[in-house]
């Protein structure tokens, strides 16, 4: 089979593309004939070695995927030859990657792919969709007619978290950098949209919130987090959440955070249990199904230019190059 591959971390030229060995299913296991693919910023710190987990070569790249099953191992239950799926959390703890035009991946981490979904789709809102229902609801206790503010909602995350956060009839607040951004985030139900280049962008977040006192989540996308400014507009119990800043390592107003009972909930997905991971897949899916689910696909390449692919994540999540508005998806 074809595939995208490393034999060493490094530069996203470390990547090559050419044949390897198709897999075979192991029990648990389903054979996957890969038909889009995604790439995320974790995908991008494992292949340069930041995230110290490529150490087999050659290492397949990739977390996420959508396709059409092929074969199954012994002892699987929930799939059968033929069904579309579609998962996350590959390429992790010794699990092999996807970047590839076949895949051999446990059906723990699978999930049925609803008919009117494209695999292009469900590989596109993989990672993201579970991330920011998991970071909404099983550490954010969401509730209907609360408030959420998210920084960047045209982000791979943050189109997430507006979408989901609505469909658990909530208040949305984010912030985009330009007009059409603005269209598209108001085009997902969020209540509030702020250009973040506003100098009064906070006023507007306080004059938005006034009849509750203040932001009852906050999910934070954003590589820099600000928690001076967070802590000061949250509500009493309000809940911070962090996902992103690996490196960061702000100032943090320790008294007012106290003074108001709030909460801080930092998580990585990929901690996240194969039953958790589901609850949210679940959701997304049935969200889909009502025409609520419409992950932004911001650039398509075929998969032997997976080197390219990364090298566009990198220069819009390290170098800030503003070239992307939504996820990558690559197609074997």
């Amino acid at each position: 089979m074809k595939a995208a591959f490393i034999n060493q971390t490094g530069e996203p030229n470390v990547i090559q593309y050419g044949d390897l060995p198709t897999p075979e299913p192991a029990a648990g296991e389903v054979l996957i004939k890969v038909g889009a693919v995604a790439v995320n910023p974790i995908d991008t710190y494992i292949r340069s070695g930041v995230v110290a987990l490529a150490t087999e070569f050659p290492y397949i790249v990739g977390c996420d995927l959508a396709g059409t099953i092929e074969a199954v191992g012994a002892d699987v239950t929930r799939f059968k030859v033929g069904d579309r799926v579609w998962g996350s959390n590959q390429s992790l703890f010794g699990r092999k990657g996807t970047f590839a035009e076949y895949a051999a991946v446990g059906e723990e981490w699978l999930y049925p792919t609803p008919d009117a979904m494209t695999d292009d789709v469900a590989a596109a809102g993989a990672l993201v969709g579970i991330t920011a229902h998991l970071g909404l609801h099983l550490h954010g206790d969401l509730k209907a007619g609360e408030t959420v503010f998210v920084n960047g909602g045209t982000g791979g995350v943050g189109a997430a978290v507006v979408q989901l956060a609505k469909a658990a009839g909530a208040k949305v607040i984010a912030t985009v950098g330009n007009d059409e951004k603005k269209s598209l985030c108001e085009s997902w139900g969020a209540d509030c949209v702020i250009n973040y280049h506003d100098e009064n962008l906070d006023d507007q977040i306080r004059e938005f919130t006034s009849a509750n006192g203040g932001l009852h989540v906050w999910f934070e996308t954003q590589r820099e987090p600000t928690p001076d400014r967070s802590v000061e507009l949250m509500s009493p119990r309000g809940r911070i959440i962090f996902m992103a800043g690996r490196t960061a390592r702000p100032e943090f107003p320790v008294g007012p955070f106290y003074v108001k009972d709030l909460r801080l909930h930092g998580f990585a997905m990929f901690n996240a249990t194969p039953d958790e991971q589901r609850a949210s897949a679940d959701a997304i899916n049935e969200l889909s199904t009502k025409g609520g689910w419409a992950p932004q696909i911001g650039k398509t390449f075929p998969l032997s230019e997976a080197a390219a692919a990364h090298q566009l994540q990198e220069d819009n999540t390290l170098s800030g190059s503003g070239t992307l508005t939504g996820k990558i998806v690559l197609n074997p």
